[in-house]
């Protein structure tokens, strides 16, 4: 089994991340509200200026973390290739940043066809 993990830049697209994500077979996530280094230093930022204006903050959004276990490189690929349907090349800016990596030790996750005793 695999986690993956994919930090959308644009939260106004989460809800097509996610349905494109159940299209590829990915049936459960958990999501975090997330800021990054960027978003958290310019939520301080604030325009010195004569007459008062609203934070500059307000206009910044959090992103989104998700994360999934899938049972293997196959769905790792295909929630890859989901999220970039939805954001497009994750090589370009302000899309996001995909990664997954292999688990040594499950218990309390249930991937569909998968047996009781295969570890799941």
């Amino acid at each position: 089994m695999y986690m993956v993990m994919f930090v959308l830049d644009d939260s106004t697209l989460l809800d097509d991340v996610l349905d494109a994500w159940y299209s590829a077979g990915i049936t459960g996530a958990t999501i975090f509200e997330s800021n990054g280094i960027f978003r958290q230093r310019a939520k301080r930022f604030n325009l010195p200026v004569r007459y008062a204006l609203p934070h500059v903050t307000a206009k910044i959004e959090a992103n989104y973390t998700l994360m999934a276990i899938v049972p293997d490189e196959e769905a790792v690929q295909a929630c890859l290739q989901a999220s970039e349907k939805v954001v497009g090349d994750l090589l370009q800016p302000y899309t996001g940043v995909f990664a997954s990596w292999p688990l040594s030790f499950v218990k309390g996750v249930r991937i569909e066809n998968q047996t009781p005793s295969s570890g799941a």
